[in-house]
């Protein structure tokens, strides 16, 4: 067997390199007609990737998180125009699961749901002035019992289903 000329084999790995395209990853930014950014994040094959941010009008975030296949997924944190967070929470496929949490106007927690695909699945705890107030359970969106009370809530339910 006669083996490759040097030359030869260079040109054939150079040839071969040729087919194989580098992966098309890039920042990217928009920006709304005044001129102000509307997001950035990165973009993988003209599609939403990784980390992103968005933003309102006035210039203030007005969410946050990641993109997995142009999908939102993993932890986001959602804002209002004054900055002041709203709600966060974990994305599976752009679909809400698990805790939510959404907070009042001045960014302390009023209430706190389980959801599944966006609708309420589970427990919804709600808050005044950081104490519990009452307890609602969920099933596929549709309420099925309130407590008015911790007490009445831990009577007929395990701390251990909040997790």
């Amino acid at each position: 067997m006669k083996l490759l000329k040097p030359t030869y084999a260079i040109l054939i790995c150079l040839g071969l390199l040729a087919f194989i395209k580098p992966e098309d990853k890039h920042y990217k930014r928009n920006f709304y007609d005044d001129g102000t950014i509307e997001s950035e994040g990165w973009m993988r094959y003209n599609t939403r990737t990784d980390y992103w941010t968005f933003y309102h009008p006035n210039g203030n975030k007005s969410q946050q998180g990641f993109y997995s296949y142009g999908k939102k997924d993993k932890y986001w944190f959602f804002f209002d125009e004054h900055r002041v967070r709203t709600k966060e929470g974990r994305f599976k496929d752009n679909s809400e699961i698990g805790w939510w949490l959404f907070y009042d106007p001045q960014g302390r927690i009023n209430h706190k749901c389980q959801l599944t695909n966006g609708i309420k699945d589970g427990y919804c705890l709600k808050y005044k002035d950081a104490k519990l107030i009452s307890a609602e359970k969920y099933s596929k969106g549709e309420k099925i019992k309130e407590w008015t009370s911790f007490r009445a809530f831990t009577h007929e339910n395990s701390l251990s289903d909040l997790k």
